[in-house]
């Protein structure tokens, strides 16, 4: 069974659906707990609009302390229309930028993984699918979305300017940490920058490249985004890690988010200076609130990374997502993901059953040839 271990996990559940995907997270990792004899004990603050109709603020200070102080930090969504006015420094969004600063998060891991019951509702042809299991890794803390910017106005002419800027330390920061993921995966690594243009894309690639000499088990790829992202819908099984500045990583994590099918189903982890955050990549879907329509798997998903990757806790993970496709394999699907003759449920009630199909595999470890 294990040593059993201690957690503190802070829940920022936030806005729109973000309160409801929150609460089937924290019910996984509470029946992990339980069932594992583990202890994670569970503190709830405000984030968001959430935080700026009770606190003034999108990320309150004792929000930011208590992130600081967790092991780990699950996050359910920000932003809807009731703050869309409000200027864009004061803005539920900038909550979740000033979150990841002051926790120091500089790589975001995205894993793209087709679950197997889902393979119809990918937009891939089956021939082209192929095997999906790949893991998008973004630098978070730099390029162009931190870089300087500004605009003037000359002779009636108004323009602005981003700047992408990287430093070596930045990049092979990042680097070490794709290097690794792909060490304990595949064992090939894709970098994808745009070294025929720019120069921060040139420095980019030599510092990659020039890394590859410590990690000779991993073979190691160049790709210019623009092919990248084409080489993704055409046969997006050749890749395992990717390797990406934060603006390319940003939309080629999004568009191999729709292989699945649903942007419901892609949990995320972001790793940094302190304790590392998870949460969704879905956004707080405004219209979908209150009516139990929200799909959990992208947030129970981002819970068994929690398990596997901030607690060391594997066996755990593998227990929930097998229990997980069992529950697919039976039919179960929320209504963003239904099909002809699927049993269409509630976030809720799938995520209930969920749980049952957990205790049920807890208790007949055996049968599922799943070892406790």
């Amino acid at each position: 069974m294990g040593t059993t271990m201690k957690k503190t996990i802070v829940l920022l559940p936030g806005d729109g659906i973000g309160p409801e995907v929150t609460r089937a997270a924290a019910a996984v990792l509470r029946e992990s707990a339980q069932e594992f004899n583990h202890q994670f004990d569970f503190m709830e603050f405000p984030i968001g609009g959430a935080a700026i109709d009770a606190a003034g603020t999108p990320l309150p200070n004792k929000t930011l302390d208590a992130c600081r102080k967790a092991d780990a930090i699950f996050l359910g969504a920000v932003g809807g229309p009731k703050w869309d006015a409000l200027p864009v420094g004061k803005r539920p969004e900038t909550g979740l930028l000033d979150l990841r600063k002051g926790l120091g998060l500089y790589v975001n891991v995205r894993p793209v993984k087709l679950l197997e019951p889902l393979r119809g509702i990918s937009p891939l042809k089956a021939d082209r699918l192929g095997d999906l299991d790949l893991e998008i890794v973004r630098e978070l803390a730099g390029g162009m979305y931190f870089g300087e910017r500004g605009n003037t106005t000359e002779k009636g002419v108004e323009r602005a300017w981003d700047t992408e800027s990287y430093s070596t330390p930045e990049i092979e920061r990042i680097a070490t940490f794709a290097y690794t993921r792909a060490e304990n995966r595949s064992r090939r690594l894709c970098s994808v920058d745009k070294a025929n243009v720019l120069t921060s894309s040139q420095l980019w690639r030599r510092t990659v490249s020039a890394m590859s000499a410590v990690y000779t088990a991993v073979k190691l790829e160049h790709m210019y985004v623009d092919n990248a992202a084409m080489q993704l819908t055409l046969r997006p099984s050749q890749f395992d890690v990717m390797l990406s500045s934060n603006m390319f990583g940003d939309i080629l994590s999004d568009a191999a988010a729709a292989l699945v099918g649903s942007i419901g189903l892609i949990p995320s982890a972001s790793f940094g200076s302190s304790a590392p955050l998870f949460e969704p990549i879905h956004g707080s879907a405004p219209s979908l609130t209150g009516t139990d329509s929200a799909n959990p798997i992208g947030s129970i998903l981002s819970a068994t990374m929690m398990l596997r990757d901030a607690f060391g806790l594997s066996l755990e993970a593998d227990w929930v997502e097998q229990s997980l496709n069992r529950v697919l394999a039976g039919g179960y699907r929320t209504p963003d993901i239904t099909e002809p003759g699927a049993r269409a449920v509630g976030g809720s009630v799938f995520t209930e059953v969920l749980r049952e199909e957990m205790q049920r595999t807890f208790e007949h470890a055996e049968r599922y040839g799943w070892g406790v």
